[in-house]
């Protein structure tokens, strides 16, 4: 840090004030009951929920929200460090450390002597080859986080194993397997449907990949389009004086039929 830099004194004065209130926290003796109680496990759902209201932050285009939003992520990465530092594991110096060695080993044409001969992708799938050959992985697939949603981690496992080779040659070797995997669904007995489901789902996974498009953005827009046409049939059968929930399945799909008609014509 430059010692006559304003805006660097600043940076570092907040860093070390966040530092001191989470150590103030978890002090045993005068610190917050319900923040002393809590041990990595604990934590970990609100550091991957603050991770998802970073995005929709971002999704919503709200700045004052995302500052908000990263200082709650931030938090989650103190309130780890700290009850690691507690047992004398690393703290956060050693996390921000650890990252940073990371990125510059990442970018050794920025950092160091690599030329650009290698292209920038390849220059990083080696190195990330080389950091989990370092860790003792030897799978293709090692180092795919368990805790990610199922959505994210099925298509990192496919594209792991596309990696060396074991992948549908195109698209629609992947759309038969949904085929296939639909029709096993429908005739598996009860004690195989939550395998045929899977497989059921692990199959989309992979048409839609092979489609060019990342399967959690298509789910989150095919969310959004639902929510969407469901809030306007409820809005325009309540313009009727008709409750929603009491229509038959009948009434309630011309309402469905009325909305997507409506929203073509504003787009045609």
């Amino acid at each position: 840090m430059n010692e006559h830099d304003p805006a660097a004194r600043h940076h570092h004065a907040q860093v070390d004030r966040l530092l001191a209130i989470m150590a103030r926290l978890r002090d045993p003796v005068s610190g917050c009951e319900w923040d002393r109680e809590q041990d990595f496990a604990s934590i970990a759902p609100y550091t991957i929920e603050e991770a998802y209201e970073v995005a929709d932050a971002i999704a919503r285009e709200d700045l004052p929200a995302l500052r908000e939003e990263l200082g709650d992520l931030l938090l989650q990465v103190v309130f780890h460090a700290r009850m690691a530092e507690e047992r004398g594991a690393f703290d956060f110096a050693a996390v921000a450390d650890a990252i940073s060695t990371k990125l510059e080993a990442r970018h050794p044409h920025i950092f160091g002597d690599a030329s650009e001969a290698m292209g920038q992708t390849e220059r990083w799938e080696k190195l990330k080859a080389q950091e989990r050959a370092a860790k003792g992985e030897t799978s293709a697939v090692d180092g795919v986080a368990v805790a990610l949603p199922a959505l994210m981690r099925a298509e990192k496992l496919q594209k792991r194993a596309a990696r060396v080779g074991f992948d549908w040659p195109d698209p629609s070797g992947a759309a038969a397997k949904v085929v296939e995997e639909l029709d096993e669904l429908a005739e598996a007995g009860e004690a195989d449907k939550l395998e045929e489901a899977g497989d059921l789902l692990f199959a989309a996974v992979n048409a839609v990949r092979l489609n060019g498009i990342a399967p959690e953005d298509a789910l989150r827009a095919a969310n959004a389009k639902f929510e969407r046409r469901f809030r306007a049939m409820e809005t325009l059968a309540a313009g009727e004086g008709r409750e929603f929930a009491a229509l038959s399945l009948d009434d309630q799909e011309a309402y469905w039929q009325a909305v997507k008609a409506s929203e073509r014509a504003k787009t045609a």
